[in-house]
């Protein structure tokens, strides 16, 4: 999809869909199982090659969306109205961290993918630095077979790219139900730390899937860490951590992603230096922002939350997240993920910077981003762009990421006008915790389909263990 940004804000008046196309996306005559009616959809228009929010009728066959119309449809076997809600394709978080095997204390897949549904989530992308890490096929078939009967939504699997592997990545990759390799040049240890050039070279060089990368430069993080065990507060963690840790890290990432012609994809972007620098090379490089960084700022972040706003990279000023802002609206931005990464509070309580860094998130990524929307900060269309439409498009997933006939029907359920505050209690991870507690917001998901069955409604999981892996095209 373009680069093209949409509008702050959204028009009172909900289009309808050109009745001429309406022909195009109706995928048989046959009976419908379901019929989500009078929604306020966000429709991929083929056309228009974009979303647009149409008011329609979404017929469902055999899990699949087999009608969108403007006009009525008859012989569903069943109906629901859905007036006055507004149906998003199923969001993708494209970034998670389940922490299973090895660190089940803090979450497992049962738990994270709980969490995500009652978010509105109904596809996770889990990442590969669990113990032991994601590196062998092995490692990767245990997660899935870990998964079937116990995940709540959707779900695939990161490889980690490392010293171990570098030469199997070509064959790794194309792994069923594997979203892509993924690899730290810092923050990381063992097999998946990538701290030097030849290494990092190595991994580009096989495979020609999208790279995904945590962007940090190991040697002057080591360097600067005195900062933060002087400073002994969170408030240190993005001076310790500067723009120009990332920014140096990042510079590398471009210029061998563009040696090699090999499409990469940057993590949890959250300065201002970095992002202007990543605007300038979008024909190769993709990128991804955080909730965390258009809804919290520092200091006063860590002066109110202390290590709760912890998480690498760190969240920074209020300069970085105006600029982080334009980002968004000029296209720049891809993809929003949570990078949900929790830890306990009694982990959270050592004393900085023996705190681990890392804030649950999966569960609140919707409504954060849907309180934004409602505030203006960004049109509906554009937040459903970058949880659906651009993770599917960057990453290859197959028949998920749109309302289109042809599709699975995943669809995310939200009431725009829902007004609620997030608390602790709500939260299903493991951890119990979020440092948005307290938080009033507007707009919330009420309701989630996993391939045209409902399997969540209004905070209440319907039909659990629902979840299937998620399949690719590796040629995408």
């Amino acid at each position: 999809m373009s680069q093209e940004s949409f509008p702050c804000g959204k028009s009172d008046t909900v289009p309808r869909l050109d009745l001429q196309l309406e022909k195009k996306y109706s995928l048989s005559m046959k009976n419908h199982d379901l019929v989500l009616k009078n929604a306020s959809s966000l429709v991929f228009d083929v056309n228009q090659n974009k979303i647009v929010q149409s008011t329609v009728n979404i017929g469902i066959t055999d899990g699949k969306i087999s009608e969108i119309s403007s006009n009525q449809i008859n012989g569903a076997k069943s109906e629901k109205d859905l007036k006055g809600l507004t149906v998003l394709p199923g969001v993708i978080d494209s970034q998670v961290h389940f922490r299973e095997p090895g660190f089940t204390h803090k979450e497992d897949i049962e738990s994270g993918t709980r969490a995500a549904l009652l978010g509105g989530v109904t596809s996770i992308f889990e990442m590969p630095n669990t113990n032991p890490a994601t590196t062998t096929p092995e490692a990767f078939q245990h997660k899935l077979d870990r998964s079937q009967n116990r995940a709540h939504c959707h779900y695939a699997y990161f490889i980690g790219g490392g010293s171990q592997n570098f030469n199997q990545l070509n064959e790794l990759e194309n792994l069923p139900h594997c979203a892509g390799v993924k690899i730290f040049l810092g923050s990381s240890f063992g097999p998946l730390l990538v701290d030097n050039d030849t290494l990092f070279e190595n991994i580009l060089r096989n495979g020609k899937r999208r790279v995904i990368i945590h962007s940090e430069d190991e040697a002057r993080l080591n360097e600067r860490k005195h900062i933060a065990v002087e400073g002994g507060h969170p408030k240190f963690h993005p001076i310790w951590r500067d723009e120009q840790s990332a920014l140096i890290s990042t510079e590398k990432a471009i210029r061998l992603s563009k040696k090699y012609n090999r499409p990469i994809h940057i993590l949890h972007v959250s300065s201002s230096e970095e992002m202007a620098l990543l605007k300038n090379h979008k024909d190769l490089v993709s990128v991804e922002i955080l909730p965390q960084y258009l809804t919290l700022s520092s200091p006063e972040c860590y002066e109110r939350l202390g290590t709760l706003a912890q998480q690498n990279p760190p969240i920074r000023d209020q300069r970085h997240m105006e600029f982080l802002w334009k980002a968004v609206h000029d296209g720049t931005v891809d993809v929003i993920g949570s990078d949900h990464a929790p830890h306990t509070l009694e982990e959270k309580s050592k004393p900085y910077p023996q705190s681990p860094s890392g804030v649950p998130g999966v569960q609140t990524l919707v409504p954060l981003m849907l309180n934004h929307v409602n505030n203006k900060k960004l049109s509906l269309e554009r937040f459903t762009e970058m949880v659906t439409e651009n993770p599917r498009r960057l990453l290859g997933v197959k028949n998920k990421g749109r309302i289109q006939v042809g599709y699975d029907a995943d669809f995310t359920i939200v009431d725009m006008n829902k007004e609620v505050t997030i608390q602790n209690k709500w939260i299903a991870s493991k951890v119990g915790w979020t440092p948005y507690d307290g938080m009033k917001v507007k707009g919330w998901a009420t309701g989630v389909y996993l391939k045209g069955n409902l399997a969540m409604q209004d905070d209440v999981i319907i039909t659990p263990h629902k979840g299937e892996a998620v399949d690719f095209d590796t040629n995408a």
